[in-house]
């Protein structure tokens, strides 16, 4: 038992825990510091207890064994008896277990003793969003047990833990929302741009990097885009302002469009500038401003078609020449390019009129980049 902490020591283990969920390890910082202060071995929150369906997830104090915390997942959690505790209480192991069965346990004699483990210190927290936590404090038997003071202590960063936990789901919730949307938009082919409020570049997605690696049409100087001919950017950057100041004035979101010229010759890029709405509590610094998609109608259609031939019933041969078709070639570039004859894949191209309800190559082509195969 080494605390109690001055006010800057308690203050400063408050920062670290709710500094916990931005942490690559969430928590280890504070946990850290709690071990220290109460003179333990380890200090363990386990944000998702095991189960026979699914490993649980702890993050431990530096020095844990990974090893220990394998085992337990994979067997010793089982033979737990220091669980299900009453939800936000502080409890000694000894007051939940009586220290007769608690050294006759398997659970002691296999898991806690070979590694020093004698006494535990622990809370159960049921959030308000469902999950369930616990946290774990354990001394070895030469440190002496837990104490009403080590309770308490534990005890009032519990509320605090608590609070994090949940902020923890949220940002884990909103970043797997993210990373799904923006796995859409690059199945999709778009490119995506985001500037802040300086026009600087504060995010992109995979495809608009290749398009700034490959310059060609637009690339990146300085943190800011560069488009096109002068012209281009002049325009471009007008409409970047544009955007910028209909963000500044609460105005309704503004988009605009245009074509870039590109220097290879190639088929020019298609851009559209948009305000990014905020939040009314947002101050803007830092935060997305304005977003950039650019199509590229060069780039081919990233439908699998696998789930093409699913979608509309197609033959593996209708399908192949249907992704030719979509990909910009016509029926005798596709015949030669699938080594059939032109009579053969005019054949197959009725047949995949009628499964799939179109009269036109314009239409099929439509139909294959709208459909819901380009983000398989």
């Amino acid at each position: 038992m080494l605390h109690p902490l001055s006010l800057e020591e308690f203050s400063g283990m408050l920062g670290s825990l709710y500094q916990g969920p931005l942490e690559s390890i969430p928590w280890s910082t504070f946990l850290d510091q709690l071990k220290c202060s109460m003179g333990a071995k380890h200090a363990t929150l386990t944000l998702r207890p095991p189960s026979q369906h699914v490993d649980g997830l702890s993050i431990n104090t530096a020095g844990s064994s990974a090893a220990m915390s394998a085992s337990y997942n994979q067997y010793f959690y089982t033979l737990d008896p220091f669980t299900d505790l009453p939800n936000r209480q502080v409890v000694i192991c000894t007051e939940f277990v009586s220290e007769k069965d608690w050294l006759e346990s398997e659970f002691y004699k296999g898991f806690l003793e070979p590694v020093d483990v004698f006494h535990i210190l622990g809370a159960d927290i049921n959030t308000s969003l469902g999950s369930k936590c616990r946290i774990r404090i354990s001394r070895d038997r030469a440190s002496g047990p837990f104490n009403q003071q080590d309770k308490e202590f534990l005890a009032s960063f519990l509320p605090h833990l608590e609070r994090t936990v949940i902020l923890h789901m949220c940002l884990n919730r909103i970043e797997s929302e993210r990373n799904l949307y923006a796995g859409a938009v690059d199945k999709l082919a778009v490119g995506t741009i985001i500037l802040d409020q300086d026009g600087k570049v504060l995010q992109s997605n995979r495809l608009a990097q290749r398009l700034l690696a490959e310059r060609d049409g637009i690339e990146l100087v300085n943190d800011g885009l560069q488009v096109g001919t002068v012209r281009d950017c002049q325009e471009f950057h007008k409409l970047i302002d544009q955007a910028l100041l209909s963000q500044k004035g609460k105005n309704p979101s503004l988009v605009k469009a245009m074509r870039v010229q590109r220097p290879s010759g190639r088929v020019n890029l298609g851009l559209i500038v948009r305000r990014v709405q905020q939040s009314e509590w947002s101050d803007g610094r830092y935060c997305p401003a304005v977003v950039i998609f650019i199509s590229d109608p060069a780039q081919k259609s990233t439908a699998l078609e696998e789930i093409v031939r699913s979608l509309f019933d197609l033959t593996p041969a209708e399908t192949h020449l249907t992704f030719q078709l979509a990909n910009g070639q016509t029926i005798d570039e596709a015949s030669e390019e699938l080594g059939i004859s032109r009579n053969t894949a005019r054949a197959q191209l009725r047949s995949i009129f009628s499964k799939t309800g179109v009269t036109s190559q314009t239409l099929l082509v439509r139909l294959i980049l709208r459909s819901v195969a380009t983000l398989g």
